[in-house]
């Protein structure tokens, strides 16, 4: 996949696909995007939980989404199991070119987004004593798995780009992969898929958004 590193208004970089027309992340902010929608809207739920959370992202991409849940851990003092899928992985020449730990501005922060693009695939891989990975070059149209998770990011190309991630099929999918009372976070919002969440049993709300970014997704299995 011919790709193109960029940088976003809060200086943080991402990814262009020419082919696709389509960013890794808003334009109005990489990381700032990540913060809210996954981390403000989604992990945080969790800080008061007495065991491992059990994450499942849809997406790996940069693994910006990875280091931010990572960091928030840590200081949260939470064990976490996560899952990603990623179909096109990042080589280590379009890793290296990632601000992100310079913006982080820790050589951890660094070494963790190494480790994070680094480990090997299909192989639940301890990056620390509080922080497990597990990486499928795959997506979640094959991929199975049954009541596992706590939360899932949903983070793939927008439905005009990627129409076949957003069928009512991976939306049933991915209700089935999450625990009773699992939550499913999202940054789009449109009236469409919000149906289809629906329609795969999701219970579904409309939060804040990110900066440039009016609402996004919360959906909830009951």
């Amino acid at each position: 996949m011919n790709r193109e590193i960029v940088q976003t208004n809060d200086s943080s970089s991402t990814l262009y696909v020419p082919g696709l027309e389509q960013h890794y992340h808003s334009m109005h902010g990489a990381m700032q995007e990540s913060m809210h929608v996954f981390i403000d809207a989604g992990f945080r739920l969790f800080e008061s939980a007495d065991k491992p959370v059990h994450i499942l992202e849809i997406g790996l991409g940069t693994a910006l989404n990875a280091l931010l849940t990572y960091f928030e851990a840590k200081k949260l003092n939470l064990k976490v199991d996560y899952t990603a899928l990623e179909k096109y992985p990042l080589s280590m020449d379009e890793m290296l070119l990632l601000n992100y730990g310079s913006l982080l501005d820790t050589k951890e922060a660094k070494r963790i987004l190494t480790d994070l693009h680094q480990i090997k695939w299909e192989e639940k891989i301890a990056v620390t004593d509080f922080f497990s990975l597990r990486k499928f070059e795959t997506d979640i149209k094959i991929y199975s798995a049954k009541e596992e998770y706590d939360l899932i990011y949903f983070d793939a190309f927008a439905p005009s780009a990627q129409p076949d991630l957003w069928t009512l099929e991976v939306f049933e999918h991915m209700y089935a992969s999450l625990k009773p009372g699992g939550t499913l976070v999202t940054y789009c919002v449109k009236g469409d898929v919000r149906r289809t969440m629906k329609a795969a049993g999701f219970e579904v709300e409309k939060i804040p958004g990110p900066p440039g970014k009016r609402e996004m997704a919360r959906a909830r299995k009951a």
